[in-house]
């Protein structure tokens, strides 16, 4: 029969410090089917490296190891830990279970690195009956004796159905009972056609197998075969498996990716407090982030109601300061604008759509016993349009009123509270400047514009104000809303000229000014849309801050569960689900903490509308952005530890104190 492994004058040198240590001196080996051998020697004389060597854990420096004449010392890391997963089964000394897991949870470890679909729980179950342990199946390792916990490791390694068993001082934590009972155990796996291998220093667990190897300074000093059978009774058939089987299927092929996301999230859950404590600067960041940008929001919101009053392709025309021998004139001095020139401007049908007059000035508003200084505004019938005045409450002035110069007011939602408090105004008779006028609507709310407040006005028609309240035959300023954007710049250019024409005046006098709205309101845009963006980055940094916290804690967690990726590695894991899974963690972390501080970054956006009465928004935009920031800042700040995880060498993970 042809052996199953093959040793030919392996050698494997070690490094520790800045000494040499030769652990193998050439060492030649063949394994048959179904024996059950032991390696003995004293400390240091080269069975674990041989072990290791032969169950794929290590490489040998020099020399060939082949299984079924293959030479495996060709092959990557990753097709070495599929070809782990499907030929060997290991039982270590100190048992490597993980604690957070229950027992059959541990025996199915393996199957997820298998590259199967399934559950596989009964499949575990059943190695567990075959170790006696059938009753304990949802137990933990800590709920456990010694004895108990490697039959658990024994159940684990028989889970593939393994062409070999390695055992590693299986007995060497347990007393003489427990000993004979692990012993017992892999006597009947070797009655059933297993092949074992196991490293022992004590003599009478030697007894047990059929072939004893000993070992001493690296190199194989006897080969014993005892009297009895030399191989499993039950005859073996030939062994057939793919070498490279092992990196075939992708992730969404295998069952791999959801047993990753299973085994990550137990692990978060299993650090309950070390966890909050990671997600808590994602937490912050992520809730940071949606209530500055729901507050930017609201704010922009906000302007965007104030630059809807003030009208859209809006011009605004006034007297500017004329200089008279060196010395400056007050607005409006030089040019004084009338009806006729508003009526000149509204001919521009082409370029003007709409064009009003106004005159301002300040007027003392009594009702009954309460009185209100307040600003008064005389506008022209186009003035609630073009300016968005128009009354929700109550009307606007119309034509005829306009023409008949009566005395009809709209006043703004400060002047109703201070002269009717909570009352209705509409329709009430009210005193501007010692004048009788009827209250006929309530102006839109329209805020402060600066020091000013926009709702202490009181609005009355042009002519009324001009000939019976202010007497001004001439008006404070213009108003043109231009018919389209694109051409505002003509408009003005146009209007110009025919103002210079209308009133004889040079190129060069500056006694009037037009004031493109527009280019105020695409200032405070920028203003809001600037302002948004620095609260946002400044949230961002909160997440950055997180993120490096995040990092720091997976770091911790690489260093803690150093053994435990060495146990997974030596069951089959590759380089690429070591980092999958750590990253799968990491990622775990921070949307579990972006979900929560979502909902804390809303809680906060309305706490601060209720409580502190500021504009809030909150966009659909900043929550997939902060969700997405916080899935990026995972992925970054855990790919270094998952990194570092993966390149972890199993033998030296497993030995890590």
């Amino acid at each position: 029969m042809r052996p199953i492994l093959e040793l030919l004058d392996v050698q494997r040198t070690y490094r520790i410090g800045e000494s040499t240590v030769h652990a193998l001196r050439g060492v030649s080996l063949t394994v048959e089917q179904g024996e059950f051998i032991a390696i003995m020697g004293a400390s240091g004389s080269g069975k674990s490296s041989l072990l290791h060597i032969l169950g794929l854990l290590d490489n040998p420096d020099k020399g060939e190891y082949r299984i079924l004449g293959n030479n495996v010392n060709t092959l990557s890391e990753d097709e070495q830990a599929g070809l782990r997963n499907n030929v060997a089964g290991f039982v270590f000394q100190q048992f490597h279970l993980l604690r957070r897991m229950t027992i059959v949870d541990n025996v199915r470890l393996p199957h997820i690195y298998s590259g199967l679909k399934g559950d596989f729980r009964q499949e575990a179950a059943r190695r567990l009956a075959l170790v006696g342990l059938e009753k304990r199946i949802d137990h933990t390792p800590n709920q456990l004796s010694g004895g108990e916990q490697q039959r658990v490791a024994i159940a684990r390694a028989l889970v593939r159905d393994p062409l070999i068993i390695f055992a590693d001082e299986p007995t060497g934590n347990l007393d003489t009972k427990n000993s004979y009972e692990i012993m017992k155990i892999l006597k009947g796996l070797h009655e059933q056609g297993k092949t074992i291998i196991m490293v022992t220093h004590e003599i009478d667990i030697a007894a047990y197998a059929q072939r004893v190897i000993t070992m001493r300074d690296g190199v194989i000093v006897a080969d014993e075969r005892r009297e009895g059978p030399e191989r499993s009774s039950v005859p073996a058939e030939n062994p057939r498996f793919d070498l490279h089987a092992g990196g075939r299927r992708t992730l969404l092929q295998s069952g791999r990716f959801a047993g990753f996301m299973a085994q990550a999230f137990q692990s978060i859950l299993s650090n309950k407090v070390r966890s909050l404590l990671s997600v808590l600067g994602i937490l912050v960041g992520v809730a940071s982030v949606i209530a500055m940008m729901a507050l930017g929001e609201g704010a922009k919101v906000a302007m965007q109601q104030q630059l809807k009053s003030m009208g859209s392709n809006l011009l605004s025309i006034r007297g500017g300061s004329a200089k008279i021998r060196g010395a400056a004139v007050g607005a409006g001095a030089v040019t004084r604008f009338t009806v006729k020139d508003v009526e000149a401007i509204a001919s521009l049908g082409s370029l003007v759509k709409n064009a009003t007059g106004v005159v301002s000035g300040s007027g003392q508003a009594v009702y009954e016993n309460k009185n209100w200084s307040t600003n008064l505004e005389g506008a022209g019938y186009d003035y609630g349009v073009m300016r968005s005045a128009i009354p929700t409450i109550g009307r606007w002035f119309s034509r005829e009123e306009l023409q008949k110069r009566e005395k009809v007011a709209i006043i703004g939602v400060t002047v109703a509270k201070e002269l009717f408090g909570t009352g209705n105004p509409i329709g009430r008779t009210i005193k501007i400047n010692r004048i009788n006028f009827k209250v006929i609507g309530i102006a839109p709310v329209k805020g402060f514009s600066g020091p000013r407040d926009e709702d202490d006005t009181v609005i009355i028609p042009l002519t009324t104000a001009m000939y019976r309240v202010l007497g001004k035959d001439y008006l404070s300023g213009i108003f043109v809303e231009a018919r389209q954007a694109s051409d505002i710049e003509l408009t003005k250019n146009t209007i110009s000229e025919l103002i210079r024409k209308r009133h004889r005046l040079h190129a060069d006098d500056d006694t009037f000014n037009i004031r493109d709205m527009t280019e105020i309101q695409k200032m405070l845009t920028s203003t809001t849309e600037t302002m948004s963006m620095l609260l946002g980055s400044i949230a961002a940094i909160s997440l950055l801050v997180g993120g490096i916290g995040i990092m720091n804690i997976m770091l911790v967690s690489v260093t803690e569960r150093t053994r435990e990726i060495g146990l997974r590695k030596a069951i089959g894991a590759r380089k690429n689900d070591i980092m999958l899974q750590f990253l799968v963690e990491s990622v775990g972390l921070t949307i579990s903490g972006g979900v929560i501080g979502i909902m804390t970054g809303i809680g906060v956006s309305l706490l601060l509308s209720l409580f502190a009465g500021w504009a809030v928004k909150t966009s659909i935009f900043s929550i997939v952005l902060a969700t997405v920031f916080s899935v990026i800042t995972g992925l970054f700040f855990g790919l270094w530890p998952a990194r570092k995880a993966s390149e972890l060498n199993p033998v030296e993970a497993l030995r890590y104190e």
